[in-house]
């Protein structure tokens, strides 16, 4: 009788999908992100509510977009772009007017 040949393991790697459940909600952010912006003045109080070391002069500079709130928390906070664009999906998404 032939000597039993080892098991064959395949190793699996999976690739990330291009379209996760987490990029479509981010997406989702976004594009109704608009409405923060058309909403500045009212949402800068909930802003500074979260993010407390933001200050006034930089809710003016932001004026309501998005990539330069990233900005700002990362400089005030000193956390990475990605974790601050995490939290601004984290507090968008809990907030009850959109």
């Amino acid at each position: 009788m032939p000597p039993k040949s080892p098991p064959i393991l395949y190793k699996v790697e999976l690739m990330p999908r291009p379209f996760s459940l987490q990029s479509n909600k981010a997406r989702r952010n976004v594009m109704d992100w608009n409405r923060v912006e058309g909403n500045w003045k009212q949402m800068k109080g909930k802003i500074k509510e979260q993010w407390g070391k933001l200050t006034d002069d930089d809710l003016d500079q932001i004026a309501g977009k998005r990539d330069q709130l990233e900005g700002k928390i990362q400089e005030r906070y000193g956390i990475a772009r990605d974790r601050a664009r995490r939290d601004i999906d984290d507090w968008y998404g809990n907030q009850t007017w959109h």
